[in-house]
């Protein structure tokens, strides 16, 4: 277990001044600090590695990053035991419902949580988008971004690029922008 941990902690302490490449996929850093992100233009953008995990909701179903071909997709790290993750629920869900017939689509993943806690939170929260439960932290250690910040968001455009990193609480506004911004694009 403290192996693990320490494994995915270093994930997130990469050097650099910006995402790095790893292989065929980028590892996120925070330059100076920064808690918001911004991955332009396209062509500087790397890919993320293939994300899945089991299903929040349904125990016998997997969720794939490749089932979002073709779609711009918003990738939210939270969990019921996250102060930040709890208020900025409904600002995920209010840009969900406003772009989702735009080609966009929006991932969870509970991480560090009891099971029953994460399905508590989606449902009284009225969160409609699915989540990878991730209660160890693989698929976290797939995406690579820093595993110590929660709240994360990552916003991944139609080729699963990352286009933008917020390793912070995000509101309605900035993040309607950034997906309508992102989904425009050619």
């Amino acid at each position: 277990m403290v192996m693990v941990i320490c494994a995915l902690v270093l994930v997130g302490c990469g050097t650099g001044d910006d995402a790095v490449r790893q292989g065929d996929s980028f590892e996120f850093v925070s330059p100076g600090g920064q808690t918001a992100i911004f991955y332009d233009p396209p062509d500087s953008r790397g890919q993320v590695g293939e994300l899945m995990g089991p299903d929040l909701l349904d125990d016998t179903a997997t969720i794939r990053l490749s089932d979002f071909a073709g779609q711009v997709v918003v990738i939210n790290v939270w969990g019921s035991w996250c102060g930040p993750c709890r208020g900025e629920a409904p600002a995920l869900e209010q840009v969900y419902e406003q772009t989702k017939d735009s080609g966009v689509a929006f991932l969870g993943i509970d991480f560090r949580d009891r099971k029953q806690s994460g399905r508590d939170f989606v449902t009284d929260r009225g969160v409609t988008y699915p989540s990878i439960y991730d209660y160890d932290g693989r698929t976290l250690a797939t995406l690579t971004t820093p595993t110590s910040v929660v709240p994360t968001t990552v916003v991944l455009d139609r080729r699963h690029r990352a286009a933008a990193v917020y390793l912070r609480a995000i509101t309605a506004d900035e993040l309607r922008q950034r997906v309508e911004r992102i989904a425009a694009e050619p």
